[in-house]
């Protein structure tokens, strides 16, 4: 359990985060105030919603898996492509090269919690025995939803570089990653791999794994451009005038993957409504985009299915394009295709799911 929590925050660690004008002498800081004290009132009623109000929280049965398919996802092509493999997991491939943001591959999305929070489509760390090597892993934060240890275990073999957000280098050496893979950026830096500018963008969020390294690393988004197609993700975090900004600075997008999901009225400043996921699209000036951040965990007390439900509403009265894929299909975000509404009829699926994780009853 101790090595779930990571890396430990050094006198060399804080003297790395010192650089960074983000960086207060203590924690790193949102760009604009941001509260997330849950009233003490609150929690009672919190907890047992949590533990006893469950319906509609979780499908009715495990949501499948489309097979990785490698000759379509590695043919060669001059559009971005990509995978999504539920919640934040993201594999895209741009001028050659394989990009995977934030892999939690992971059965438990609290490993070190007293409740297990599990998880409910037909993903696992088997997965990545068909995965294609993976020349940069890309982490937006060090949550256990996003970071998971062991899925970043089973990657190492395949993983050539890893660019990550201050502060969660000092956890992936720790699970025994080299320093010399490890690129960790600040907000606004870039660095270009085979003629792709990638860019870390900040969010409104916080970071930790533990009781005592809280702040202690940064939070934020990718921003992938090759000349021809402009990427975003937007990672997790609140609406603020962040969004904005990052349109003027690195916009406009061809395409965003937008946090929609685990918000609540709580913690509504460090997650985003989907009223606010689609607002924050349009600031960020994104002409088509797509809900992430759901689709694999429980996190909160909405319905599994609520943010992509709320998420296409608002994209249809902003006239806004979306995709909506499977969890596991390949799709080109340039060629937008119908959009299926799969969560409504997971029984009727056909297609085959990974041999090693057949759907199941929850």
């Amino acid at each position: 359990m101790l090595k779930q929590l990571g890396g430990k925050v050094t006198p060399e660690e804080i003297l790395g985060y010192s650089r960074s004008i983000h960086w207060d002498g203590a924690k790193f800081c949102n760009l604009e105030e941001t509260k997330m004290d849950i009233p003490f009132r609150a929690i009672p009623k919190l907890l047992y919603r949590q533990l006893f109000q469950r319906k509609n929280r979780l499908p009715t049965c495990e949501i499948p898996l489309v097979p990785f398919n490698a000759e379509e996802f590695l043919a060669k092509t001059d559009t971005v492509k990509c995978v999504w493999y539920g919640h934040s997991a993201l594999l895209l491939r741009i001028n050659g090269l394989n990009l995977l943001i934030d892999p939690m591959f992971g059965q438990d999305a609290a490993p070190i919690a007293p409740f297990s929070i599990k998880r409910f489509n037909a993903v696992s760390t088997d997965l990545v025995d068909d995965l294609p090597e993976i020349d940069i892993l890309l982490m937006s934060h060090d949550h256990y939803d996003h970071l998971d240890m062991k899925s970043i275990e089973k990657l190492r073999p395949k993983v050539k570089k890893y660019a990550v957000a201050l502060g969660v280098g000092r956890h992936l050496k720790q699970w025994g990653i080299s320093s010399a893979d490890i690129t960790e950026f600040d907000w606004w830096e870039k660095a270009v791999f085979n003629n792709v500018t990638i860019t870390f963008t900040p969010t409104r969020h916080f970071s930790g794994r533990g009781i005592k390294d809280r702040f202690k690393g940064l939070w934020g988004g990718w921003v992938f451009n090759n000349g021809k197609e402009n990427i975003w993700f937007s990672g997790d975090g609140g609406y603020g005038k962040h969004f904005k900004e990052i349109g003027e600075k690195l916009g406009p997008f061809d395409f965003a993957f937008m946090e929609c999901g685990q918000y609540n009225v709580l913690w509504r400043a460090i997650h985003l409504f989907p009223d606010e996921c689609v607002r924050a699209a349009l600031d960020a000036k994104a002409k088509a985009i797509m809900p992430v951040h759901w689709g694999s965990f429980n996190l909160s007390d909405h319905d599994w299915k609520e943010p992509v439900e709320r998420f296409v509403e608002e994209c249809e009265k902003e006239t806004i394009p979306y995709l909506t894929p499977r969890i596991g299909e390949v799709f080109i975000p340039s060629k937008l295709s119908e959009n299926k509404r799969w969560w409504d009829g997971i029984y009727r699926f056909t297609f085959p799911v990974h041999p090693e994780n057949p759907p199941s009853r929850l």
